[in-house]
């Protein structure tokens, strides 16, 4: 009967309205708790709580044992009670992880909190909110693929992203400006957990850098820095937009990756496997997935503006090997791709049919007028 006591008090704990999402992630219905921080997690987290164990310990809600005393501390705790401790002063630019995100992002926002209470002392927050950064990182060769160690300068105040292709160089190997800069992890396109894609324009087309650091404090402080800088490139830019505004525009993931087939402008060239990306409007695509330009770009505007995506290909198409077609009707022509899968073939028209469906943006009319796109 003892026994039932604590059990009985841990059901009703699970049943707490700020228990119902992991106090890290939000991953919804978690039974994994930290008895030492009073929190209520996921399963995923817990694994990354156990690498802790000076701040956090562990336990099944539904499998240990627990006895009276960690079933009250837990009970006069809760994750709003943590949230209010260890997120009382995170920066609005700061990325905070889901479920969804990278293994690296995850522990590191974890560790933060607890470990480094990085939230709690603002001091602590430098690396990434000081306006500027100097540091090494790992870059990925554009033409050998080798990673080689490159000084890179990140200055709100220059606003651009600066990299060095020698230490003692006078003159960057090239300057991206803050305006146009995103950053987004891809650890198994990279092939390191710690792989960061950074992407800016160069003459109106989209370069690709791949880098990474060892350390993962230091390359999700990079990360943060640059959402840093762009929050405060933005409310400059944009002085009446609230920072419910301006958060989602800080660094942003892409909407779909993977090979597809496609044709040229004549449609009578044979289909070429490709490696596509859909970054917001841009649909680019490139030989490797690690090429650091695009071979081309189309733009995917609204279909106010008489845009649309279709199931399938026309009638007369030759050339693909892949069966699952999608063509892409722009106000010039149509564009022509094939997917190895249906499943693939329904996750890309969702894709388009995402932006598709979006409105224009005044700045983005001025991105159509641009458009360079290579057939």
């Amino acid at each position: 009967m003892a026994k039932e006591k604590p059990r009985k008090a841990l059901q009703e704990l699970l049943q707490r309205a700020d228990n119902q999402l992991c106090a890290d992630c939000a991953a919804p219905n978690p039974d994994w708790a930290s008895h030492t921080l009073g929190i209520l997690i996921c399963l995923n987290c817990s694994g990354i709580h156990r690498n802790i164990p000076r701040v956090s310990k562990v336990k099944s809600v539904r499998l240990d044992a627990w006895d009276d005393g960690q079933v009250e501390f837990m009970a006069s705790n809760g994750n709003n009670a943590a949230k209010a401790k260890y997120e009382s002063k995170i920066p609005p630019f700061y990325y905070k992880p889901t479920f969804s995100d990278c293994q690296l992002l995850r522990e590191q926002w974890i560790r933060a909190k607890y470990e480094r209470k990085e939230f709690i002392y603002t001091e602590k927050q430098e690396p990434y909110s000081a306006g500027y950064r100097e540091g090494f990182l790992w870059k990925r060769g554009r033409d050998n693929g080798q990673f080689l160690s490159r000084k890179f300068v990140l200055s709100e105040r220059e606003g651009a992203l600066k990299y060095f292709n020698k230490n003692e160089a006078k003159e960057p190997k090239a300057i991206m400006k803050i305006e146009h800069l995103n950053a987004t992890f891809q650890p198994s396109k990279i092939g390191n957990p710690n792989g960061l894609q950074i992407t800016y324009l160069k003459d109106n087309s989209t370069r690709n850098i791949f880098v990474y650091h060892e350390d993962g404090k230091e390359i999700v402080d990079w990360f943060n820095a640059i959402r840093a800088a762009r929050f405060h490139y933005l409310q400059v830019a944009f002085p009446g937009a609230s920072n419910v505004d301006l958060v989602p525009k800080l660094s942003r993931n892409y909407l779909k990756e993977g090979y597809m087939e496609k044709t040229g402008p004549k449609q009578t060239e044979g289909f070429k496997k490709r490696w596509f990306t859909m970054d917001d409007r841009r649909l680019m695509y490139f030989k490797d997935p690690l090429d650091a330009f695009a071979r081309g770009e189309v733009f995917i505007g609204s279909k106010e503006n008489r845009y649309k995506v279709l199931e399938g290909l026309p009638p007369s198409t030759q050339g693909n090997h892949w069966q699952h077609g999608i063509t892409i009707v722009t106000p010039d022509r149509k564009f022509l791709f094939a997917c190895e899968t249906e499943s693939d073939q329904l996750e890309w028209i969702a894709a388009f049919q995402k932006v598709i469906s979006r409105p224009m943006l005044p700045q983005e009319y001025a991105v159509e007028a641009h458009f360079k796109h290579k057939p």
